[in-house]
């Protein structure tokens, strides 16, 4: 007799919540900070508190809905079972592509952290050993992945504390400086805490959106979760004041040793503030740690994207084989077709590296903003299902509802507009409408029956 495919709950709080920090702590602060700061100066320390702050009201809606219904697929479940088939399909197949999109920014992000080793190496043959490594780990059991995960993660969050106390060292005390303290005032030296104006943290904005992504992976999580009700709620309101420390801290730190109009957007800010102070063997330490953050957020990415194949799979949405897991409890064939799918970011590594990193961050940010939007509207439509006795019994509950949805649907809608407004990010506005017009037409050619 054959058993239904199952996925295994084997993932702790532990393994949550450095899965998600390591998923959000990644690319977007190591590199796309670099393009956020000389965009906004100083200030984009105030765009990327005002994101967090919208991501905390995103996180309570789906936390809500997860501790309710905890299933692998997550917010492409519930949109299917409040928003209608249609919904769930194109929620469920838009985060696949974002995820896909976003592991090959990660993927073009160690091609230029190991260039500082290797300066002549092409960027695209590092770019496809890293999909290689990651797509083998992935096919480990999810206990295993947790495990590793974990400990790539602790390894990314340790760096980043060690680099804000070393930072604030060198701050208050000189060291590595020769003694001489650096003090905080390049915060406001060059140009003014705001040498952009307000413009400048409106042109950081859809970047600063960037780097929250992933952060929704504790929803996906859910359903291989041990004890969901205690895990998820404890993951969410723990993991998003970390990563806000951890973001606002170390730029911080960054710009009050560097000054902010000479972080080029060549290399991480990282490890051009170590090598200003001279501390070379420390960049490289630093190179290494922001090589694994990038690997480990491609790591979660191919996680998040088999696991959305899985469940479409089950719903029937997408190819039966894609329902099929291995001896460990991983889905192994959606898995190899994302990673499959991610070879066309090793060509683009080849063919147009320097634009690469900007085309997929606009892209990604476009699929996410899709994604969170989804969240929001599904957990309005939830709550309306339930009596007030019903809402009185939930175990977690969305932030501020329902006033604090619509806020942040308001501020989605503004970073939508400012990608349309700037030239760089406006790619993202005609590549994301044409994959979702796409996703709606195989939808009503292959699955509406």
């Amino acid at each position: 007799m054959n058993k239904k495919p199952e996925l295994q709950r084997g993932l702790e709080q532990r393994h949550i919540t450095l899965m998600s920090l390591g998923a959000a702590i990644g690319v977007g602060l190591f590199l796309g900070s670099a393009g956020a700061i000389k965009l906004a100066g100083p200030a984009i320390l105030i765009a990327y508190a005002l994101g967090g702050a919208v991501i905390f009201i995103i996180m309570r809606s789906l936390g809500e809905m997860a501790v309710n219904n905890p299933v692998a697929g997550s917010f492409s479940r519930y949109a299917q079972d409040y928003l209608g088939p249609l919904a769930g399909f194109i929620t469920g197949w838009n985060y696949w592509f974002l995820w896909t999109v976003t592991c090959m920014a990660e993927i073009t992000a160690v091609g230029v952290y190991m260039q500082l080793w290797f300066p002549d190496s092409p960027k695209w043959l590092w770019a496809l050993a890293a999909l290689l490594i990651m797509v083998m780990v992935n096919l480990i059991a999810v206990k295993a992945y947790g495990e590793f995960e974990f400990w790539f993660a602790l390894i990314k969050v340790l760096a980043i504390i060690s680099m804000i106390v070393l930072g604030l060292g060198v701050i208050l005390f000189g060291f590595g400086n020769g003694g001489l303290a650096v003090g905080f005032s390049n915060l406001w030296s060059h140009g003014g805490f705001f040498p952009n104006g307000i413009k400048g943290i409106f042109m950081a904005l859809p970047i600063v959106m960037f780097a929250y992504l992933g952060i929704e992976m504790i929803g996906i999580a859910a359903g291989e979760a041990k004890n969901p009700e205690k895990v998820i709620p404890k993951a969410i309101d723990t993991v998003l004041w970390r990563i806000l420390l951890f973001y606002v801290g170390a730029l911080l730190v960054i710009m009050a040793i560097y000054p902010w109009n000479e972080v080029g957007a060549e290399g991480s800010p990282f490890v051009l503030m170590f090598d200003k102070i001279g501390l070379r063997y420390a960049a490289g330490i630093i190179n290494f740690v922001v090589l694994t953050a990038a690997l480990s957020s491609c790591n979660s990415g191919i996680f998040s994207t088999g696991r959305m194949l899985f469940n479409l799979a089950e719903q029937k949405q997408a190819p039966k084989a894609f329902a099929k897991v291995n001896k460990g409890g991983v889905p192994a064939v959606a898995i190899l077709a994302s990673g499959f799918v991610l070879l066309i970011g090793v060509a683009l590594n080849y063919f147009v590296a320097e634009k690469v990193f900007v085309w997929v961050t606009s892209i990604s940010t476009f699929g996410a903003i899709w994604t969170w939007s989804i969240i929001l509207i599904t957990q309005l439509k939830f709550r309306k299902t339930l009596t007030k006795a019903q809402v009185s019994k939930l175990k977690y509950k969305a932030f501020m509802y329902p006033f604090g949805s619509y806020l942040a649907l308001a501020f989605l809608a503004l970073v939508m507009i400012l990608m349309a407004y700037f030239p760089d990010t406006r790619i993202a506005l005609i590549v994301g409408p044409i994959w979702i017009l796409s996703i709606f037409s195989i939808y009503h050619l292959f699955y509406k029956k």
